[in-house]
């Protein structure tokens, strides 16, 4: 294991810095989103190579996050024993091996089996790459680096639209349902192995190294990424952290209240339908006119200019207007966007007018629920029971993802019952029910957070 003496920081130091390792560390919030939204150029082809039902198209598409569960779950034992860095790297193999793994099949099950490993991935990075970034910043730079990773994420999945778009040109329509699906997944190989190589660029955390007893380099490194700072107020609050060992469990605290709204958010979150959009965007863009699959791809194109512009507004606004108002403004208009794509589909009403409607949505999320959901969970937690809590919060996040993505095909089968006799609306309802539950649960339940400390913060659950 390297050590990171006075000399080789002197040296690193010439080589990288905060910003650097927040660029390169990102890189595994880009391959989340990168990996999560590249079935969504592709699940048309899946269906007809593969000759899939409903249920099993959408088992394939959301059998990625069948990993990402597992991911979630060993993300924090991964990164306590190898290391921030390490774990990055292991998610960076596992997204490797995915990207070659889910091209080259010919049988159903192999596919499900290398989005699989591709899903651990993302739950590894989904966890390690914020906290990585955490521990490495500045405190009064902390926040705005940690939300380049959700910009990473966001530029992802825009990156795979425009790739999964290009290759759609690439030939027909057959063409793309026989061998230029294999193409998408593919694709993922070149930022995964760019990601790989610059992880060895990388040190590791203070925080870890102070962790394991290597305080000579966890400070010296320390002194590397506060260049000219006084860091003994630093150092002083992660030794007092790590050297303050707590078996507080969440009941013995009487946080179980703060835990469930945790979960709550989590869930809300994906219930309101986003990732219907983001990972079957060109099938629904599709039937919204007799558009073809390449002026879909174009158009999902279109809805992920829109994500990543409204996501960085949200960064910039957050802390200005507020989590409450934004969580409030952006989930009513999800919910009006939804209710309304679901009325024009039960009145047979369909038409590319609705494309307004799923832009309103995209960027109401983007501005609201999308980033603000992270910021709430990293703040309402004690300090504690923080990373127990939230990875319980991660955990019930991926599993909401998974059921909707797994009962949107079936929702939406012509063939179905519910089709039938909604025409196609019910899904939409509920995903905007569920938006207009989140403004009543928001107002209700969840208080503001700008402007306090953490330890004000905490005061708020013991009011009574």
């Amino acid at each position: 294991m390297t050590e990171f003496t006075p000399d080789i920081l002197d040296t690193m130091n010439k080589s990288f810095s905060v910003i650097h390792l927040t660029i390169v560390v990102a890189l595994g919030g880009l391959l989340f989103g990168y990996d999560t939204a590249v079935i969504s150029g592709a699940t048309e082809a899946l269906q007809r190579f593969f000759n899939l039902s409903a249920a099993e198209l959408g088992f394939g598409a959301s059998s990625a996050l069948i990993g990402c569960v597992l991911g979630a779950i060993i993300a924090g034992p991964c990164s306590s024993y190898m290391g921030r860095r390490g774990s990055l790297i292991l998610a960076a193999i596992l997204f490797l091996i995915s990207a070659i793994g889910s091209a080259i099949p010919d049988q159903f099950w192999v596919f499900v089996f290398y989005r699989i490993v591709g899903g651990v991935g993302v739950g590894i990075a989904s966890m390690v790459s914020p906290m990585y970034i955490a521990e490495i910043s500045p405190p009064e730079k902390r926040g705005a680096l940690v939300s380049c990773n959700q910009l990473a994420i966001v530029f992802g999945m825009l990156a795979v639209y425009f790739v999964n778009y290009g290759i759609a040109l690439m030939g027909t329509e057959d063409w793309l349902n026989t061998t230029g699906w294999r193409y998408m997944f593919a694709s993922e190989t070149i930022p995964a192995l760019l990601f790989l190589g610059l992880l060895f660029t990388v040190p590791e955390t203070p925080r870890w190294l102070a962790l394991k007893n290597r305080d000579d380099e966890a400070r010296n490194l320390l002194s590397v990424l506060n260049k000219g700072q006084n860091i003994e107020p630093q150092w002083q609050d992660i030794c007092s952290s790590i050297h303050v060992t707590s078996k507080t469990s969440i009941i013995a605290s009487k946080m179980g209240w703060v835990l469930f709204i945790g979960i709550m958010l989590s869930i809300l979150q994906q219930v309101t339908g986003i990732n219907v959009f983001l990972y079957y965007a060109p099938t629904i863009l599709k039937g919204f006119s007799s558009s073809s699959i390449n002026l879909a791809l174009l158009q999902t194109v279109l809805v992920g200019v829109v994500n990543l512009t409204f996501t960085i507004i949200a960064i910039f606004t957050v802390d200005k207007f507020g989590r409450r108002p934004l969580m409030m403004i952006g989930s009513f208009t999800m919910a009006v966007s939804m209710l309304v794509i679901g009325t024009a589909a039960y009145l047979n009403d369909i038409g590319g007018y609705l494309l307004v409607f799923v832009l309103l949505y995209i960027g109401a999320f983007a501005l609201s629920l999308g980033p603000v959901v992270w910021v709430l969970l990293s703040e309402i937690f004690p300090n504690n029971i923080r990373s127990k809590a939230l990875s319980i919060a991660v955990f019930a996040q991926w599993i909401a993802n998974f059921a909707v993505s797994q009962t949107f095909p079936m929702l939406n089968d012509p063939h179905g019952s519910i089709y039938q006799t909604f025409n196609g609306g019910f899904p939409f309802w509920l995903y905007g029910a569920m938006g207009l539950f989140t403004v009543w649960f928001v107002y209700k339940w969840v208080p503001e957070t700008k402007g306090k400390s953490l330890e004000q913060l905490e005061s708020l659950w013991h009011k009574d």
